[in-house]
């Protein structure tokens, strides 16, 4: 699923199209999403585009009266077009500007979402108990320290813990271990404080890194402006089972935890 470089690149993307620009079409085919997309948000024409910001894996767009939330779920984008541009069978909603230019929001799967909140979005209840921005300056080691003292929950699914740290999913959780170090099922409460520092620390590169290079490359992912993102090229372990680990030789290995591939160095990670 887009993962939040690639949500921050699509922010990047839409936001000179969309701030400071009047909404003066919405057209919604697809009211079926993860949770249905309200009849609010066909008021919004007349309303302008004040801000666009990054919550987590959210998009929040601030209109007149209250804030666009939207989630990218599993296999959804948001592109900008003209107004000539066909339909495709999975765009389910639209935001035409004065400009003529359309913000579509496509999505195969349906697991995404579309919402308006018209109160503090801060106090929405998606948001309300989500941890600190990785890339912010209250992610430290003090706070994941403290965080994993005395847990046994393996150190991965810990760094994954939206109420911990935001928007560290599957990929970037293996990348960031495989610079740290760490093998991912150690748990949390067994990595020293120094190891944790250097996760930190390691986070935030891998993270800043994509971001820089416009996103992941998955099959369900593009950037808005329908070009793949290229940080695949770089991945140190992720995907790259029975490959050589990039800096020792040895055999990256997969294994499964809650669910999901984790891909690791035997040798280098500890």
């Amino acid at each position: 699923m887009p993962e939040l470089p690639e949500v921050e690149t699509t922010l990047r993307g839409i936001s000179p199209h969309a701030v400071g620009r009047e909404i003066v079409a919405v057209e919604v085919r697809e009211r079926r999403l993860r949770w249905p997309v309200p009849r609010s948000v066909d008021r919004l024409v007349g309303a302008s585009v004040q801000s666009a910001r990054r919550r987590a894996k959210y998009l929040l767009l601030e209109v007149g009266g209250g804030t666009l939330l939207v989630h990218l779920g599993m296999s959804g984008s948001l592109r900008v077009v003209g107004p000539e541009a066909a339909w495709r069978k999975h765009d389910h909603l639209a935001l035409r500007f004065d400009s003529g230019m359309e913000l579509r929001y496509h999505d195969p799967r349906r697991f995404g979402c579309v919402l308006f909140c018209e109160s503090d979005v801060r106090r929405h209840k998606l948001l309300r108990d989500l941890g600190p921005e990785p890339l912010g300056t209250a992610f430290d080691v003090t706070h994941l320290a403290a965080a994993a003292a005395g847990k046994k929950v393996a150190i991965k699914g810990l760094i994954m813990d939206s109420h911990i740290v935001v928007g560290v999913g599957n990929i970037y959780a293996c990348e960031a271990l495989a610079m740290a170090g760490i093998h991912p099922a150690r748990g949390a409460g067994r990595v020293s404080k120094e190891r944790l520092g250097r996760l930190v620390e390691a986070i935030q590169t891998v993270l800043g890194a994509a971001i820089e290079e416009g996103g992941t490359t998955l099959r369900d992912f593009l950037r808005e402006d329908g070009s793949p993102g290229y940080f695949k090229q770089k991945l140190l372990v992720y995907d790259r089972e029975g490959e050589a680990c990039l800096a020792c030789g040895a055999t990256v290995r997969r294994a499964v935890q809650g669910g999901r591939s984790t891909f690791y160095c035997a040798r280098c990670q500890r």
